[in-house]
C-alpha cells in the first residue's frame, strides 16, 4: 500500500507561488503544484478563472469570519473537501481516525 504514496510525481509536489489579486492588493500563494491543478478544476467547474475564484472565496470566508490566519491552509483544505464531495465522502474530525502506523 506504501508505494501508492511512495511512489507519488515529484512534480505533483513540487512549490509553484501564483500572484493574485484580492481586493485590489496583489499578493503570492504557494502551494504544491497538485493543489493548483484541483483550484483549477474546481474553479473551471464554477465557470471562474482561478484568480477570480480564489477572490471570491476569499471575499466569503472574510465576510463569515472576518479574518483568514492562513489562506494556504485554507486551499488546501477546500481542495480536500472539493475531493471528498467527489467521491461521496464526508470527513468530520469527530470521524477522522489517525492513520495506522507504518512498519519500518
Amino acid at each position: 500500500m506504501c508505494q501508492i504514496y511512495s511512489g507519488t510525481d515529484p512534480e505533483l509536489y513540487q512549490s509553484v507561488s501564483r500572484s493574485l489579486r484580492i481586493n485590489g492588493m496583489v499578493t503570492s500563494v504557494r502551494l504544491e503544484q497538485r493543489f493548483w491543478q484541483i483550484l483549477d478544476e474546481i474553479a473551471a467547474g464554477e465557470g471562474f478563472s482561478t484568480p477570480q475564484f480564489l477572490g471570491k472565496l476569499h471575499d466569503e470566508v472574510v465576510s463569515q469570519r472576518d479574518d483568514i490566519p492562513n489562506f494556504a491552509s485554507l486551499l488546501r483544505v477546500v481542495c480536500t473537501v472539493y475531493l471528498e464531495h467527489q467521491v461521496g465522502i464526508a470527513v468530520t474530525p469527530e470521524k477522522t481516525k489517525p492513520a495506522r502506523r507504518l512498519a519500518g
